[in-house]
């Protein structure tokens, strides 16, 4: 076994942990901190279906940026969309044999990554462009846009620059999850393209991008406006009451 196999391996094997355990964490804090107050955002729907129904509108089509920015919306459609086509397509590395559907949106997901990276790109221009937005972008900002500009950018070189062991890597990802590990091919570019996904796996729990299961706790969002029907109470400020 090489020391390479080796080290790719262990270090998706930590990534994994500090992912998976991270995010249980800040799950578990998101949904302990306590919301004293109705604040739906207005117009708020007024039943629990309203609720499922503008979360899902939220989380599908993006409509509250879609009512403020047109131009934002386009390119943060664009990423999410092409990210979610391109995940989907990565399947085929964790399935033997693959899914039926998997096989389908393959050529889809190929070229979804020029549109990830098109979303990507004019995100990133508005924390330039933008003055009350440049204003408030931190280093951080910049340096977790360009760590997704590279993986999209190393991921579709290898589709179309220079094509790596497709066979050799499948092989090497089934290992893992058996812990049987396969020799990764010595790729440069697919070398670097797992780094990048690694060390996005690491800070995904402590970045910004931690909005993505943070919407589902958000009480802007997830609030029904029954305020006049209904009592809002929060599990500590009902044992003081007892």
């Amino acid at each position: 076994m090489s020391s390479l196999t080796t080290f790719f391996a262990l270090l998706f094997y930590l990534a994994t942990a500090l992912l998976v355990s991270g995010l249980a964490y800040k799950i578990y804090i998101y949904s302990r901190t306590p919301a004293p107050l109705k604040i739906p955002t207005m117009p708020a729907p007024i039943t629990t279906t309203g609720v499922v129904m503008r979360m899902g509108r939220e989380v599908v089509l993006f409509e509250s940026l879609f009512k403020s920015n047109k131009w934002i919306w386009i390119f943060g459609w664009m990423f999410h969309f092409g990210l979610l086509l391109v995940l989907l397509r990565h399947l085929r590395y964790f399935t033997e044999p693959v899914w039926g559907w998997v096989v389908l949106i393959q050529p889809f997901g190929r070229y979804a990554a020029f549109a990830m990276i098109a979303g990507l790109l004019g995100l990133w221009a508005r924390r330039f462009l933008v003055d009350r937005v440049r204003y408030i972008s931190t280093p951080s900002d910049h340096l977790m846009l360009a760590l997704l500009v590279g993986i999209g950018l190393t991921g579709a070189a290898m589709s179309f620059v220079v094509h790596t062991n497709i066979v050799g890597l499948k092989e090497f990802m089934l290992g893992l999850m058996v812990f049987d590990w396969q020799p990764l091919p010595a790729d440069p570019i697919l070398l670097a393209h797992l780094s990048l996904v690694a060390l996005l796996m690491i800070i995904f729990p402590i970045s910004k991008l931690l909005h993505a299961p943070g919407i589902f706790f958000s009480p802007t969002r997830n609030q029904a406006d029954n305020s006049r029907d209904k009592r809002h109470v929060v599990a500590w400020a009902a044992r003081l009451e007892k």
